[in-house]
């Protein structure tokens, strides 16, 4: 088994995988992905695509505590930054441990994905307006379906991050039902999941906006 990288190689090693992008430009992402090769390093050995798959399942486990409300909120919350640590994990573990390839990189992208859907459906469950929650998981998707699609038109780089980056829709979706659960003794659970919503929306139209800019010019 090939050494595993240490952060700063692993930091160089994303980015890599990663269109170019520096994670240290960021500090969220920075500290995201610094959290994740710490827990890696002790589990070098574990397979990064039982990682991977147990992330899609924690993700989706999140709908039901949404749906029963009121406490079982916060365990939604929960189980929506556990899925995306793991997330995470998966990744250092492939890519710190040498194992990263073209095959798990895809597979990647489409659970995270598949987990964002479960982050819209726990919205809805929870008592966000159903528009809202498809323009929250839409919003997800589209700057990486926007990236993806400039890769195959030969754009070779991701562009500066934005402000609505995986680990920021993870925060947002398990801080959102998380914060619920703790109000939802004074009823105000469905307006806390409301306004979460909303301002992931939010954030996902400026996130998708910068990220048009960058494409615009990269594309020409």
């Amino acid at each position: 088994m090939p050494p595993f990288l240490s952060r700063e190689d692993y930091f160089t090693a994303w980015s890599q995988w990663h269109g170019g992008t520096d994670p240290r430009a960021s500090g969220v992402v920075r500290g995201w992905l610094t959290i994740a090769h710490t827990l890696a390093r002790p589990l070098a050995g574990v397979p990064p695509l039982a990682v991977t798959l147990l992330g899609l399942a924690v993700a989706g486990a999140a709908v039901g505590p949404a749906a029963a409300g009121g406490p079982w909120l916060v365990l939604a919350g929960v189980l929506v930054g556990l899925s995306g640590l793991l997330d995470s994990l998966d990744g250092a573990l492939a890519i710190a441990g040498g194992r990263a390839g073209r095959r798990g990189f895809v597979l990647d992208s489409a659970v995270d994905r598949l987990t964002e859907v479960a982050y819209a459906l726990a919205f809805w469950a929870a008592g966000a307006p159903a528009w809202l929650a498809v323009a929250f998981g839409a919003l997800c998707w589209f700057p990486d379906y926007l990236r993806a699609r400039a890769g195959q038109a030969g754009v070779d780089e991701t562009g500066a991050i934005s402000v609505w980056e995986r680990p920021t829709r993870v925060a947002m979706a398990g801080m959102t039902l998380g914060g619920a659960g703790v109000v939802s003794g004074v009823g105000l659970a469905e307006l806390v999941v409301t306004a979460g919503a909303a301002v992931g929306v939010a954030l996902g139209v400026v996130g998708t906006a910068q990220l048009g800019v960058q494409l615009r010019r990269a594309l020409g």
